[in-house]
């Protein structure tokens, strides 16, 4: 029987919801020990992709395990429902900015239309999350906007306000013009773009010397109008140049004559005089723009040193427009340039256009035309010197996909540059995987991070609760509603706490005046870096706060590696503020999720299959296995492969499910033959009965429990999820191959019953071990094989309706057998470099053949592979094996070769005087070299690292001789066949034929039926009609019945009643008719 993963995956979501599966889990873990789990709050203005997947499944994943492991894990969905992606929908609707449209409509308004699109895609999200197999609460979600999430909000900042930690600043911050709004400083670099820019070198006349110029470099044409000084190293050097071609004198760094001049040499100019930077000091020069000269030219329009200046581009000389530039405005404000009773000139808007103090270009866009008609004014008055273009990084707003600009506005900072020592250190307590995400790329940011810019100037959001009058002399923060109503005497209820509901509360000021409340709103970020408290509406929900520290800091988190320059980073900023802590002890940082093509995945290009679509093509299970064995869960990047997800369902959960099916026919054939019902028995002793392979499987399986718990409580998923694999590969390509013919009962009743037991025992084990990790096939498993459990283990756990309500495996040390493990390991490798073997000669693996050598200078490692000897003989279908040690007999032969390439970079011109003697290496040679690992050669002295040793016969591999060897273990085949062989070889293809036939026919094990066959044709070579009759006895136990021959096409049987399939068959280009009948 096939099975139908999509449907599976149906036929449990229905059960589970009919038995509401994961609030029963809850119940019946409640009262245990708590494991908490933060959940990062995604919009819902977009549908999820494979990242959210990707994270919802290790989100899944880890709380069920913990959970198994007899933990209480609540886990609440969560969204993000403030903020510019909400605001930049509205705006794009109507096609207007945030701003035009309150003037319009009114904030009211504007933030009900902002409401109603925040959960737009909540039922697809609910209905995708849960198609994964995701356990988490929908119906008891948090949301940002939730009065009681925003409420801790408020909360949060107040506590940092009375530490002093928040302050208001006029400064050059990251700006977004679509959204009229400053960013955080880890926003700006959430998007970074490659893009062709204008690149002039513009030149500013000195007023003492109108023929002497100073030339300025710069990216922004758009900024020139707003330029107050220049800036030079104080300790570079100059030059003073006189260009022939426009007789004109300029003055710029000599090693960078290459800006201005393309070809140095055809250059036409003279060098005049050399200054060092701090000589150049104090010049006034005349800007191409008067809007700002006639009123500053006093004390603007200067040179001045500033050691920021760089010489690996540019002029050597930076034009300051210190409003759209950060490091101009520190700069200019140590120079005394530009102070807060004399702000540097800002003449755009908060949409990014120019305002009327630059009148030729007002109302346009300083990142549109404008810059072109720049450069063009500039060549007109004989100030631009290059008009050229550069190829750069530039930052892009995340949500608008606009370019940002660096723009000065006044806004509210939460100081971070202060705790970074102290952050650092709470993130060296927490456990990051994997660690150098912690330890390079989050460590370092925390270290160069700056203050917090937690403002922004929109309308959909937490109001930040500040209060005060025009000029900021009295500040009131609120931390709570009780407070606002106490300090504002409001008598009404205050049900929502947005700014169309609180903008209107005032306070009375001390001095008689009246505070009103501030017109930003915070940061996005701010909020759900908020979550571990905000969710449970801290401290306000607590009659003893205290109590919330057995939930915080969290057990857990998860995000992709993006979020550590964004929730991560927000996280660990107010935890440490506000509790002296990481708010996590463990983070799971998983890579990005790319098409197949490498490139992000994208809509437009339709570069990806939908996940609904994969999902219902091969079962979340396929997906979800696919996404955390890939190099992505260790925060790598992975590129999609629906072929991959295909791989997963035919080569891991197809091959687990015919595990189960082969157990179920086995226990059939146990009932017809013998009358037994099978029950599993967890006291059985297998060493009565039962054999080596079957403590080995069982040792196996108690080293994978012993591997995932040790592995599981590091949360490195990406060693866990292979060797849960590798366990599926251990059971059905290993032990039900190896003991197929005994779990049939060909080694007696006992024997077969102890084989059943320890595979039900195996595959019981596996299935709770998997559960977390593929719920669905777990499930499916679970639900038959309980019917195979004794009532004292059904009556020893609570609630046996699922396999998720169990608890996990735990490893029994007593039946750990490292012994065991270490021979059946040496086993499969013989037996795999035998097949490899045989593959390499293309002869299959149902030919039998003479005998195998396998050599080893270990006696015990000789011995272990003796003690599996039939197993061997059975699994390469060979008739002897010789173990030795003895290489003479089979005049094994050392010799030497080298990685060329690697060797030659390290010895030169000697390479070839060892390429010319290593030939000429004796195998004594080589031997005495791998015990010693050294060896001279041709004068040359070489260690192990340098040489690779290869063993094989010194007859060389002929036509009946083939060796193989992974540098330990030596084997040698021998493919001569005599005319016994060929007879064994042909009767497996017939079996084979016939097993082909049975499954066919929709046969299970326990159909007997009779066969019919008729040899059509036969080359004189192949012997099928004999292999037929010296074989028949072999063939019929596998007919599980008589085998007759029909003499011919005349005497065939026509029962038509009893026919079952009939097909004509070939091997070796002999034909066959085979025909299956009833009894």
């Amino acid at each position: 029987m096939s099975i139908d993963l999509p449907q599976v995956d149906r036929d449990i979501l229905k059960r589970w919801s009919e038995i509401d599966a994961f609030q029963r889990q809850l119940e019946l873990s409640r009262g245990r020990p708590p494991y908490t789990f933060c959940d990062g709050p995604p919009f819902a203005t977009g549908l999820p992709h494979y990242g959210h997947l990707l994270a919802s499944t290790i989100k899944d994943i880890v709380p069920r395990y913990w959970s198994m492991k007899g933990y209480h894990v609540e886990r609440r969905f969560g969204w993000d429902t403030h903020g510019l992606p909400i605001e930049h929908e509205i705006d794009k609707k109507h096609g207007k900015s945030g701003r035009d449209l309150v003037q319009e409509l009114g904030i009211a308004a504007y933030n009900e239309e902002c409401r109603s699109i925040v959960l737009k895609f909540a039922g697809e999200w609910r209905n995708t999350i849960g198609r994964l197999g995701r356990w988490i609460d929908f119906d008891n979600d948090y949301k940002t906007m939730d009065p009681s999430f925003m409420e801790s909000v408020w909360w949060a900042f107040k506590q940092l306000y009375d530490k002093g930690q928040v302050y208001r600043e006029y400064k050059v911050m990251p700006y977004s013009t679509a959204l009229a709004t400053p960013l955080s400083n880890f926003e700006e670099n959430q998007n970074v773009k490659k893009v062709k820019d204008p690149a002039i070198v513009v030149a500013f006349p000195l007023r003492s010397d109108p023929e002497t110029n100073l030339l300025i470099w710069t990216t922004t044409p758009w900024t020139v109008p707003s330029n107050i000084a220049i800036a030079v190293h104080p300790d570079f050097e100059y030059l003073k140049i006189r260009d022939h071609t426009v007789n004109k004198n300029y003055i710029i760094m000599e090693s960078l004559l290459g800006t201005i001049y393309r070809d140095l040499e055809k250059a036409k100019f003279t060098k005049l005089h050399t200054y060092n930077g701090h000589e150049l000091q104090g010049l006034e020069y005349t800007p191409p723009f008067d809007y700002f000269y006639e009123k500053n030219k006093d004390w603007w329009f200067r040179v001045y040193t500033a050691d920021y200046v760089l010489s690996d581009s540019g002029t050597g000389l930076v034009h300051q427009a210190p409003s759209f530039g950060s490091e101009d405005y520190v700069y200019a404000s140590r120079a005394g340039l530009i102070s807060r009773d004399r702000l540097p000139p800002n003449p755009v808007d908060e949409t990014g256009r120019y305002t009327s103090e630059v009148p030729d270009y007002a109302g346009e866009h300083v990142r549109g035309p404008v810059e072109k008609a720049i450069t063009k004014y500039l060549a007109r008055i004989d100030r631009l010197v290059v008009n050229g273009q550069t190829e750069h990084t530039v930052k892009y707003c995340w949500r608008s996909d606009t370019p940002l600009i660096q723009r000065a506005v006044s806004a509210w900072f939460v100081n971070v540059e202060s705790i970074v020592p102290q952050i650092l250190d709470n993130i060296k307590g927490s456990h990051w995987v994997p660690t150098f995400v912690k330890e390079k790329r989050f460590a370092s940011w925390i270290e160069n991070a700056h203050d917090w810019n937690v403002s922004r100037n929109r309308f959909w959001g937490t109001p930040i609760p500040i209060w005060t009058d025009e000029s900021y002399n009295e500040i009131v923060v609120v931390g709570s509603v009780a407070e606002l109503k106490e300090k504002s005497g409001y008598k009404g209820d205050i049900k929502d706490l947005h700014r169309d509901s609180i903008d209107t509360i005032t306070i009375p000021g001390k001095n008689g005046g009246t505070l009103r409340r501030v017109d930003e709103v915070f940061d996005c970020w701010f909020e759900s870096g908020s979550m571990p408290y905000a969710q449970v509406h801290y401290p306000f929900s607590f009659n003893d706060p205290s109590t919330f520290m057995t939930q915080f800091p969290s057990d857990f988190v998860a995000e992709g590696i993006d979020q550590t320059r964004g929730w991560f980073y927000t996280l660990v900023v107010l935890g440490t503020h506000l509790f002296g802590v990481s708010p996590f002890k463990n983070c799971v940082v998983n890579g990005i999720v790319l098409a197949e093509d490498g490139k992000k995945m994208s809509k437009r290009l339709k570069n990806y299959p939908d996940p609904i679509h994969v999902i219902d093509a091969y079962g979340a299970d396929a997906l979800r296995l696919y996404m955390i064995n890939s190099p992505v869960v260790r925060a790598e990047t992975l590129r999609f492969s629906e072929t991959g997800v295909k791989e997963v369902a035919s080569k891991v959960i197809l091959p687990l499910w015919n595990s189960y099916q082969f157990f179920q026919g086995q226990v059939a054939l146990l009932k017809k033959a013998e009358g037994i019902d099978f029950k599993f028995d967890p006291d059985l002793e297998v060493m009565q009965y039962g054999g080596v392979m079957d403590r080995w499987i069982q040792a196996r399986c108690q080293s994978l429990l012993k591997l995932v718990e040790q592995e599981m409580a590091a949360y490195r998923l990406y060693t866990v999820v292979p060797a849960l694999l590798e366990m599926i590969e251990s059971l059905t390509n290993w032990y039900i191959r190896l003991n197929r013919r005994r779990l049939k009962g060909e080694a007696g009743v006992h024997s077969s019953l102890t084989g059943l037991n320890t595979l039900f025992e195996v595959i019981f084990i596996l299935v709770r071990a998997l559960a977390p990790f593929t719920p669905f096939i777990a499930e499916h498993l679970y639900l038959r094989l309980s019917h195979y459990l004794p009532d004292s283990m059904l009556k020893s756990y609570q609630d046996t309706r699922s396999v998720h309500f169990l608890p996990y495996p735990s490893f029994s040390t007593e039946l750990l057998d490292p012994e065991v493990e270490r021979k059946v390991k040496r086993m499969q490798t013989v037996v795999s470099l035998a097949r490899t073997s045989r593959e390499r000669k293309t002869i299959s693996l149902k030919m039998p053949l003479k005998g195998l050598a396998v050599i080893h200078s270990d006696p015990e490692y000789l011995a272990d592979l003796s003690s599996l000897e039939h197993y061997i003989r059975d699994e390469v279908n060979v008739r002897s094996i010789d173990f030795t040690s003895d290489e003479s007999r089979h005049d094994v032969r050392y010799t030497c070769s080298a990685d060329w390439p690697t060797l030659g970079r390290k010895l030169r011109k000697d390479a070839q005087k060892v390429r010319k003697e290593l030939p000429n290496l004796t195998t004594d040679q080589v031997k005495d070299f791998t015990r010693n690992g050294r060896i001279s050669v041709a004068g040359i002295d070489l260690t192990s690292e340098d040489l690779i040793v290869k063993r094989d016969v010194l007859s060389g591999e002929g036509k009946n001789i083939v060796t193989n060897s992974d540098d330990d273990v030596l084997t040698i085949l021998d493919l001569s066949l005599d005319p016994d062989l060929l007879q064994d070889g042909l009767a497996r293809e017939i079996i084979n034929r016939v097993q082909r036939l049975r499954k066919k026919a929709g046969l299970v094990t326990t159909d007997d039926v009779k066969m019919y066959y008729r040899v059509i044709s036969e080359p004189t070579e192949v012997e099928l009609s004999k292999a037929f009759k010296s074989r028949v006895a072999t063939i019929e136990s596998v007919v599980r019945g008589p085998v007759i021959e029909e003499a011919s096409a005349m005497e065939a049987t026509n029962d038509k009643a009893k026919l079952i399939i009939e097909e004509e068959q070939e091997i070796q280009k002999a034909t066959f008719l085979l025909k299956l009948m009833k009894l």
